[in-house]
């Protein structure tokens, strides 16, 4: 099956968008067996000085023994498990990039978050590639321009869809998802990276 592509025309970044990357049924089934499996986790971040609980759910997985650090958080990888070796085949298969980590991310309602930032850190090297698959809850994406704050995008992620961020993408944009006061259900998303 032919997969749909949306290019982002935004200036100074490369970010595309596969709203069927996993068609429904499949992700539903990955949904289900991440939400009940992982070992997921609650750390302590450090924000301006101040520590509070990270408004999310995450877990790390990888290929390489190698930490992966942001938010003064340290993270050791755990083994790919068989569904995320099968989703790290389909991208090598449709993108050709073939990942060594992923970072899940489990936003159980609308208060979990995830605030502006970029995947920047010194682990993911010069011009990172995130490739991002959202399961569950369609939550919209914001982007907004480190220099020309004015300069802003926003994009729902649906079920089953991926986002493809690279080139210099996380040089000048932030990203963020933001906290709703809907009531919503559960998102888990699989942030696949390569760790330098």
């Amino acid at each position: 099956m032919a997969l749909d592509k949306l290019q982002l025309d935004l200036i100074d970044s490369d970010i595309s968008y596969y709203p069927n990357f996993i068609d429904i049924p499949k992700a539903n089934v990955y949904f289900n067996h991440f939400r009940s499996t992982i070992p997921w986790q609650q750390d302590d971040i450090k924000v301006f000085g101040k520590v509070y609980q990270q408004p999310r759910l995450t877990a790390l997985y990888g290929t390489v023994n190698k930490t992966y650090s942001y938010s003064n958080i340290v993270m050791r990888p755990r083994p790919f498990t068989m569904e995320l070796m099968e989703i790290k085949k389909k991208l090598v298969e449709v993108i050709a990039v073939d990942f060594n980590a992923c970072l899940l991310n489990r936003y159980r309602d609308g208060k979990d978050s995830n605030g502006w930032h970029a995947d920047d850190e010194k682990e993911l090297g010069q011009n990172p590639i995130i490739a991002s698959i959202s399961l569950g809850q369609e939550r919209p994406f914001n982007l907004r321009h480190k220099k020309d704050k004015a300069l802003r995008h926003k994009i729902m992620l649906e079920h089953g869809s991926l986002l493809l961020m690279k080139e210099e993408t996380q040089h000048f944009w932030h990203h963020q998802v933001p906290k709703t006061s809907k009531t919503i259900g559960e998102r888990i998303n699989l942030t696949f990276r390569i760790l330098k």
